[in-house]
């Protein structure tokens, strides 16, 4: 296989090149910490990028995209390189809730939603699992009551990445207990400024606050701001859930690289590390992870552009990368020895990046579905295997014991 620019593909990332030459900023380093401080810095490189035309980039012409070829975005991203770091805040907005209005969505709701999310003057957050339903979404407690053309939501939702900086969030409600589970659920677009929507931060372990708990006491939300037909939210989340195991795997670099550089520079009793075999094994090792995980990533780019769906393959990307991520950052805590407990950016080796890894890794394991979820889906939908059984499954929600007297 030749994997080699034609010349095509070469005039392409000439032009990507060019454009990021001219247009990226040099300093935006010395200028940025973190997306939630400077936030402004963000929304100004996604600006000059959805003007040019490079943002949401295989997305149709219709919605002011490129209709850009899988190989094209994935030159982009390879030429895009670290800056890609100030697109995180727009993960959810571009690689979730866009996706979903696209497929669901009314022409209206997309005319209005669908440019500021691509240019990122608007920020989405997902509101899905909640304190008793995670891993069980359809389990899921927050009730949306219709009130003429509008409908009152009442629930609390935990885990929200971006809950706090969100301007918009997409909803899934129990609007009907007295059908099976997954079927009584709508799903709505909630405009996190609304009156009754409360956003507490969670504090991590590594002393950051990306996820938060969201507490809804009557919210109003329009009906014009409903997904699809009342009682198919489950259907809507899944396009949602499809496409976040695609963009939760695609967020996050495998790090080989830094790996590498690391163990070129830490020496152990034997010598230096990249050349104990021991080490070499295991880079090796992650390597083909890594070239499994781009290429596998080739593959559903692929699908996408044939206007499929992402389908449960993406499961797998994201149960190796999430996994992967932990074993990799545990693995060059123990080769800094002593320093492996040092989180400081100015003392720890690399500035501290396999620490920050290390304790966010455990975040990337749960959220887009825990291990756990993500195997039963690849050998139920990928595999053929027969199903777990599910008591459950055809009772009304309202006769679901709940464990309380």
């Amino acid at each position: 296989m030749d994997f080699e620019d034609t010349p095509e593909e070469a005039r392409f990332r000439k032009e990507v090149r060019e454009w990021l030459r001219q247009n990226k900023p040099q300093d935006w380093r010395s200028r940025f910490n973190d997306y939630v401080q400077d936030i402004e810095v963000c929304k100004a490189w996604q600006k000059k990028k959805a003007d040019a035309g490079w943002s949401c980039m295989m997305w149709p012409k219709e919605f002011g995209c490129r209709g850009a070829t899988p190989l094209e975005q994935i030159i982009w991203n390879q030429e895009e390189g670290d800056i890609a770091e100030l697109s995180t805040p727009f993960i959810i907005g571009h690689g979730m809730a866009g996706q979903t209005i696209i497929t669901h969505g009314t022409e209206s709701q997309k005319k209005r939603f669908l440019p500021p999310l691509i240019s990122g003057e608007e920020v989405w957050c997902q509101l899905f699992s909640e304190p008793s339903a995670g891993s069980d979404l359809a389990g899921l407690r927050t009730k949306a009551v219709r009130d003429g053309d509008e409908w009152v939501v009442t629930g609390q939702k935990i885990w929200t990445s971006l809950a706090h900086i969100a301007d918009f969030g997409i909803l899934v409600t129990r609007t009907d207990t007295s059908v099976p589970k997954h079927r009584g659920l709508t799903y709505f677009i909630l405009d996190m400024k609304s009156p009754g929507v409360e956003v507490r931060p969670i504090k991590q372990a590594s002393g950051a606050s990306d996820f938060n708990e969201v507490f809804l006491t009557d919210v109003r939300i329009p009906d014009s701001n409903r997904l699809d037909e009342v009682g198919r939210g489950w259907q809507v989340a899944m396009t949602t859930l499809m496409n976040e195991r695609l963009s939760v795997g695609a967020a996050f670099p495998t790090n080989v690289e830094d790996i590498l550089d690391l163990a070129n520079q830490v020496h152990l009793e034997t010598g230096l590390a990249v050349d104990d075999a021991a080490v070499r094994s295991d880079i090796a090792d992650w390597y083909v992870k890594a070239s499994g995980l781009k290429y596998g990533g080739f593959r559903t780019l692929s699908a996408l552009s044939r206007g499929q769906a992402p389908g449960p393959e993406a499961s797998i990307t994201k149960l190796v990368l999430g996994t992967g991520r932990q074993d990799l950052a545990n693995f060059a805590m123990d080769l800094m020895d002593q320093a492996g407990i040092v989180s400081d950016g100015d003392l720890a080796p690399l500035g501290g990046d396999f620490q920050k890894i290390f304790m966010r890794s455990i975040g990337n394991r749960l959220e887009g579905g825990t291990d756990e979820i993500l195997r039963n889906i690849i050998a139920e939908r990928v595999l053929g295997l027969p199903q777990d059984i599910r008591v459950d499954k055809d009772v009304a929600f309202s006769e679901i014991p709940t464990g309380t007297a």
